[in-house]
Formats: structure tokens, sequence, C-alpha cells
């Protein structure tokens, strides 16, 4: 008696174990549709227990029923209804986007099932051929986006779709802010686009969340009958991009990812040179720059950063000098240059009759005081610094650090067209290159 009671109090607690523990597993192993954008298909994969790869196959359960056996009375269990298969084209930390052709079934809430994930395509590789002829040549994997029938003058990435997702912003040299999301075999698939008013030529962009979770555009224009400059600010609202506001500087992002910060300068405080860089804060009353400033050596926000690159809290100025070489503003006040020549980026106005210079972005990254600094250099036809865009021909991107006082380069990534902007994410340098042929492609050249 004492043996079958412990056999059935075990049996009993053995049993609740086992339901609890499938009840846990069935919880973890969710995969619940929350949001649906057209053909796209947002799921939160927070609680998967399997790793959701790109390109994996999936479906949607669109309803259930329990099959009883009629004689019996017994539950045989769930019959589920799906979808059709759609894919998964873009993995984030704690979502999943996926497409399928027909969403009008589906709705918030709905769980989805994933199949056996494919294996993931190998990284591209640089050139080897052109590492082999140069052994200053990177070995830095890239991903080279296929091209575009627009001319990039300026790219950075933010989440202006949704929170985490990740976009490639391009902005054309005739007005088009485009937002791209990632695709099938690099290539980029338009999300939002805004044309800029004609009055204007747009110089460079930037994109920073300072309002919300999702990033603000800021577009700085530059108006030659009013010869002026203003900041546009466009934002994502019911997709569609809509202009919110403007600013009375030329503002620029600075730093990599989520670090990202937001710089303005007032235009034309001393001729043609810009004034000293100011934070650019957002309260409930509006955009606005802070009072604290720092100076930007009379040159635009386009062709410098600040980082500790001597060591952590050195807090130094990395800019293009007027000679053409980059240069570090050290803690003792001191300069030190590079040895190679950085062409000016073909991207200028007229003010005045005078030629303004809008170099690339500069990006530094990676431990304080043992960083690394990526820089633009584009090749003339003629060999000499061009003051025209025709006559560059190909550009690259040199990634150098401050040694023995003095920025030396490590390793360089060339690239078939003219670079005119570069952007800096958490894991990779963006490059926006302008091909030969008029058509601009993306490319990320990772960390």
């Amino acid at each position: 008696m004492l043996y079958n009671y412990y056999m059935k109090n075990n049996f009993f607690r053995l049993s609740i174990l086992s339901v609890l523990l499938l009840v846990c597993a069935t919880a973890s192993a969710q995969i619940t549709v929350v949001r649906i954008d057209g053909p796209k298909i947002y799921l939160d994969i927070s609680s998967a227990k399997q790793k959701i790869q790109k390109g994996q196959s999936f479906k949607i359960i669109l309803s259930s029923e329990k099959l009883i056996n009629p004689k019996t009375g017994k539950n045989l269990g769930n019959i589920y209804h799906y979808s059709a298969a759609g894919q998964i084209t873009e993995v984030q930390p704690l979502y999943a986007i996926g497409e399928l052709t027909d969403t009008q079934s589906l709705a918030i809430g709905q769980e989805a099932v994933l199949e056996d994930a494919t294996p993931a395509a190998p990284a591209p590789q640089p050139d080897q051929a052109v590492a082999a002829a140069d052994n200053t040549s990177s070995q830095r994997p890239k991903v080279t986006y296929a091209p575009v029938e627009q001319e990039f003058i300026s790219v950075t990435q933010g989440d202006v779709t949704a929170p985490g997702a990740g976009n490639i912003i391009t902005l054309s040299s005739d007005r088009q802010v485009t937002v791209w999301s990632r695709g099938e075999q690099n290539t980029l698939h338009p999300e939002l686009t805004y044309t800029l008013p004609s009055s204007g030529e747009p110089l460079t962009l930037s994109a920073v969340p300072l309002k919300a979770e999702t990033a603000q555009i800021f577009v700085p224009i530059f108006y030659p009958n009013r010869q002026t400059i203003a900041t546009q600010i466009l934002e994502n609202r019911n997709g569609r991009l809509e202009e919110i506001g403007s600013l009375g500087y030329f503002v620029k992002e600075m730093g990599c990812g989520k670090a990202k910060t937001l710089w303005a300068q007032k235009p034309f405080v001393s001729d043609k040179y810009p004034g000293s860089a100011r934070q650019v804060t957002y309260q409930p009353e509006g955009f606005s720059v802070s009072k604290e400033s720092f100076s930007t050596q009379r040159n635009w926000l386009t062709g410098l950063t600040r980082y500790d690159i001597e060591k952590p809290g050195s807090n130094n100025l990395i800019y293009t000098s007027p000679a053409g070489t980059l240069r570090i503003v050290l803690q003792n006040g001191k300069r030190a240059d590079s040895k190679d020549l950085f062409a000016s980026s073909p991207n200028r106005v007229k003010y005045k009759q005078e030629i303004l210079k809008f170099y690339p972005s500069v990006q530094a990254f990676g431990p304080q005081g043992n960083a690394t600094i990526a820089a633009v250099e584009n090749d003339a036809k003629i060999g000499i610094l061009a003051k025209m865009f025709g006559q560059y021909q190909s550009g690259k991107i040199h990634f150098m650090q401050y040694q023995n006082g003095h920025l030396s380069v490590q390793d360089t990534t060339p690239l078939d067209g003219v670079i005119y902007d570069t952007a800096c994410s958490d894991s990779a340098i963006l490059a926006a290159e302008v091909l030969s042929n008029g058509t601009s492609r993306v490319v990320e050249i990772l960390k």
C-alpha cells in the first residue's frame, strides 16, 4: 500500500512537471506577427528556441481546430491551417522581417512556424588580385550592393521605417532622398522617398533619432538665390517622409551607429567659412542647438570628426586640411598630418564667386587611444587634386592609425567609383560611390 502511494504520488508529480515543461517549451518557441507592412511581415523572435536565418522559409498559422475522435471523444490534437510560404529577408536581434505575396488573411498576434534553415551565404571577400598587387590593400570583407540609377552624393544608416530596421538612406544629385531596405543578393529596395525643393542644392544628409525611437533625416541645402544654407528635417509619418521643420544651420552627424550625435554650424560667419559646431538637441518645443561649442578650424562638418585618438579623454579633432592632408589636433595644441594627400569630394557649390569644398566625411572607430580613422581619397584622372567632378576617375578608403606622432595608413580598400561621402554604422564603414556610367552603389566595408 505504501509503495503504491509513493508510486502514484511520484507519477502525479512527474505528470505535472512534464506538462509544465511542455507549456514552457511551447511558449518559448512562439514566433508572433507584430506588424504587417504590405508584403512585409515583422516577427517577434525574442522567445524563439531555434536560430533564425536569412533565407529561411516560414508560414503563418491562420486558424486551428481540434481533431476529436467521434466514437471515443478523445482529443487527438489540433489541425492547423497555414498561409502560403514566405521567406525571411532580414534578421535583427529581437525580430525578423519576412515577405509574403498574399497578406490579406493575416493579422497581428498570429503565430508563425519556420522550416529548417538554409546555410548562410559566405561573406563577400576583397578582390584577391588587387590584394596581391598591393601590400597595403585591405583584407576587410565588404558588401557591395547592386547599382542604382541615381547619382549618390551622400549616404548614412538609421532606423527610419521601424525601430531596429537599420535602413540605408541616400541623397542623390537630383534632390531625391531615398530610404532603402536590404534585399536578397545584395540588392537595395526603396521603402520611402522624398523630393527636395528645386530652389536649392542639397549637400549631404544625416539620420539621428533625436525625438523618437526612429531616426529623423537632416538635409542641409544651399539656396543660391539667397546665398545661404539651411537644413530641412524629414520624418517617417504613417509610411511617408514628411518635412517636420528646418534649422538655419549646416547640420551633419558625427560618430558611429548608436553613438551618433548631430552637430550644427552657422554658415558663412567669416567670409566663406562656417562657424563653430554646436550639438543639436530636441525638446518638446522643437529642435535647437546647445550653447557649448568647439572650433572646426574653419572647416565644414562634412570633413571632420572628434574622437579619442591619442588616449582616452583626449577628444582629438581630425579633419582634412586645405593642403589635402588629414590632420589631427593633439592635446598639447600641436598638429600632426598624414603623409598622404586626400583629394576633395566633387560635391561643391559656388558662393559669391568662391567654390566651397565639402570633403567626404572622416570616420573614427575602435578602442580609445588605439582608434582607426577611415578617410577618403579620390584619384584624379590627370594626377593632381581635381577641381571638377569630371576629372575624378575612382576612389579609395584609407584606414589609418596615429602612431609615433604621425597618421599612418595601415590598409586601403580601393573602390571602382568616385566617393562623395561616407558614414559609420556599428559594424561597418558605408561609402557612396558614383560609377563612370552615372549609376551609384553603396559599399559596406566591415570593421
